[in-house]
């Protein structure tokens, strides 16, 4: 049986069509893609590899996104934000609920980690949980080798 806890991607993801919402779309014809490459147990988060072709547009974050620039550049600019020019190699965070401009100035494509927010009762009732279980169950912590299972 494979590694349940290793998800590879290659850079030639087949990505799938995912529209921008047209109202969102202030100047060009930009194309996005995506394809999700793994999503938790509980559902609540997500990591994908997206790409966009050039133009102009409104994002609205409506869950935690961190994004990971892997090529092209955009100019985000957002209340309180100066447009600002990102590029390869460069890491964002969007908080949900945050409202972004976005100008894709040549294709780009990001690794994205999407996590949605939970109330804060149910994110305290879930660190107390995994508290326990950590107290009750030493021997389950995972190595400190990481998920490929490398040593130091």
């Amino acid at each position: 049986m494979a590694n349940p806890f290793i998800v590879a991607s290659r850079h030639d993801l087949a990505l799938r069509p995912s529209p921008i919402e047209p109202s969102w779309i202030k100047e060009g014809n930009p194309e996005a893609k995506s394809a999700e490459i793994a999503r938790s147990k509980d559902g609540t988060a997500s990591t994908l590899v997206w790409e966009c072709t050039p133009g102009r547009f409104d994002w609205f974050y409506d869950l935690d996104e961190s994004i990971h620039l892997v090529s092209g550049s955009i100019v985000v600019s957002a209340d309180g934000m100066e447009p600002t020019r990102f590029g390869a190699g460069d890491v964002l965070f969007f908080a949900k609920g945050a409202h972004a401009h976005w100008v894709v100035e040549e294709t780009v494509r990001k690794v994205a980690f999407c996590h949605q927010v939970q109330p804060r009762m149910v994110g305290l009732a879930l660190r107390v949980v995994s508290k326990i279980r950590r107290t009750l169950f030493p021997s389950r912590q995972p190595s400190t080798g990481g998920l490929l299972g490398a040593s130091a």
